[in-house]
């Protein structure tokens, strides 16, 4: 029985509510991990759980050294389950009804400084056809704050070089529109006219970025790439293509961008989740007010 409702759960999920193909395989993952605890409780009837039953697997999975933030995902899959299962009438009541989800706890994003990006973005050797794709993706992910796999996605028809704007789709599928620099518009055209074609080698590819295989490049080469040019850079800071998106934000807030269109651009769906970067720069003033204050 188990089977066939996570079928027609996930069917759901991906048709009705529209979620990425990244938060399918999380809702996935958690909900199989928490109906093979039921199995292994001996529970095939899902209508016998209650709440302290979901306390029970909470606990083991924090056993087992979850952290808060996935513990929370975790309630938020196993929360939307049981809503599903009530508007199918498998249950006639939500055991979910007045239980309060366990706080994830959020953490200050790691960002680069404004020298330790232009380091960073000089590194890629632009007279290697691969150097120069390296430089435009670098450019791109600071001068756009995209995720990573909005970015290993984008197609050439993404792209609108005259008027200066990139096209992405998003969590949910959800489309915006995202201005970029000058800068990085004169790397993208670098890259289209003298290096993409020789990385193709007469193949075929809709996306902007390739590797090898002549497919879009992988979020693997993309992690190994950026890691790999910030230590050619001399940075020691824990970099990712993640911290790029957080420089992008931190670095616009600080020079006066308003909230709304920083949350805008991120594809942010609740302002909150933007509003993290407003602590980032109250921290980064801390910091340099008791770093050269005299009297700190």
């Amino acid at each position: 029985m188990f089977e066939e409702l996570c079928d027609r759960f996930f069917n759901y999920l991906a048709v009705e509510k529209g979620l990425s193909r990244n938060t399918l395989d999380a809702y996935s993952r958690d909900i199989n991990r928490y109906l093979e605890y039921l199995s292994l409780q001996g529970i095939e009837d899902i209508s016998r759980i209650t709440a302290s039953g979901i306390l029970g697997f909470l606990a083991l999975e924090k056993k087992r050294g979850q952290s808060a933030k996935s513990m929370a995902r975790n309630m938020s899959a196993i929360r939307t389950f049981y809503r599903f299962l009530l508007t199918e009438n498998v249950l006639n009541s939500d055991p979910l009804t007045n239980f309060q989800n366990p706080k994830a706890i959020r953490r200050l994003p790691e960002v680069l400084s404004l020298e330790e990006v232009d380091k960073l973005l000089v590194v890629p050797d632009v007279k290697k056809p691969k150097g120069k794709r390296d430089k435009a993706l670098l450019e791109v992910l600071y001068a756009t704050g995209l995720r990573v796999s909005e970015l290993i996605h984008l197609s050439l028809n993404d792209l609108n070089l005259e008027v200066g704007y990139i096209r992405v789709f998003g969590k949910g599928s959800k489309e915006r529109i995202i201005p970029v620099g000058e800068i990085a518009l004169k790397e993208i055209r670098s890259y289209l006219e003298k290096a993409r074609g020789e990385i193709l080698k007469k193949r075929k590819s809709p996306y902007l970025f390739i590797g090898n295989s002549g497919k879009s490049i992988t979020r693997q080469a993309l992690w190994k790439m950026i890691k790999k040019y910030a230590r050619l850079a001399g940075i020691e800071k824990e970099i990712s293509p993640h911290v790029l998106r957080h420089s992008f934000a931190t670095h616009l807030l600080e020079r006066g961008a308003d909230l709304r269109s920083v949350q805008s651009m991120l594809g942010h769906v609740n302002i909150s989740t933007t509003q993290i970067y407003t602590h980032v720069t109250r921290e980064r003033l801390k910091d340099i007010h008791t770093k050269f204050h005299p009297r700190p």
